[in-house]
């Protein structure tokens, strides 16, 4: 049987709102890779801009973020990580959006972004996002012309959480806000808590508390 392939998306957005440096959040690509490569599941890493993304949130004492940084094939993709509107996205089985601050400027305004999630979710694949990842989703639509999450349940860095991280006037929208305008429900839980919330092929996580449990539950919807 030929072995599934998820491709993971990182922002290219390196400031929050020009007050300190920013980028996509180590953990929350480390963990779900940790969950996919145990699973014999390819990875590929893509970034908005191309070339090497800028990093955020690195814990050096988290094993498995040592890991992610150390391996060989991933230190490689992420030194020079192709443009997303430059990957042929049929390859693929699943799509993950990576959150960090960064995504809130570069995700939902990224044509890319959007083409990318409507042909894997269309051709019945895995469309998933964690934390500020979801910020992927906001301009989303199918080829109708509806939102993706229109009617559906997603998780997401909350409203809560960006007042706690102290960040809610340099964002340039708040994440829960601009899903529920979109259709969804928002399904929040308390603070920094794992929430990982699974809507058919649709996959969301609320915070880097998350990020194994969506790598998990991405795993289970390929093995289906």
């Amino acid at each position: 049987m030929t072995a599934k392939t998820v491709l993971i998306v990182l922002t290219s957005h390196d400031s929050l709102n020009g007050k300190r440096p920013t980028g996509y959040y180590i953990g929350e690509a480390a963990h779900p890779w940790k969950e996919f490569v145990s699973a014999g599941i390819d990875v590929e890493i893509a970034s908005i801009a191309g070339g090497e993304p800028p990093q955020d949130g690195r814990d050096e004492t988290d094993a498995v973020q040592n890991a992610f940084l150390t391996d060989p094939k991933v230190a490689a993709a992420l030194a020079d990580t192709p443009a997303l509107a430059d990957v042929d996205t049929s390859r693929f089985d699943a799509i993950l959006f990576v959150g960090g601050h960064g995504t809130m400027w570069d995700f939902p305004t990224t044509e890319a972004v959007g083409l990318a999630g409507r042909d894997i979710y269309e051709r019945g694949g895995v469309v998933a996002a964690v934390c500020h990842g979801p910020a992927a989703l906001v301009n989303m639509t199918l080829s109708d012309g509806t939102p993706l999450i229109a009617g559906k349940r997603v998780a997401g860095f909350t409203n809560a959480e960006e007042e706690a991280a102290g960040v809610t006037e340099d964002v340039p929208f708040l994440l829960a806000d601009a899903l529920t305008a979109r259709g969804a429900e928002h399904v929040p839980a308390p603070n920094f808590t794992a929430n990982v919330i699974v809507d058919g092929r649709l996959v969301t996580g609320q915070n880097p508390q998350s990020a194994t449990g969506v790598g998990r539950e991405i795993v289970a919807l390929l093995a289906a």
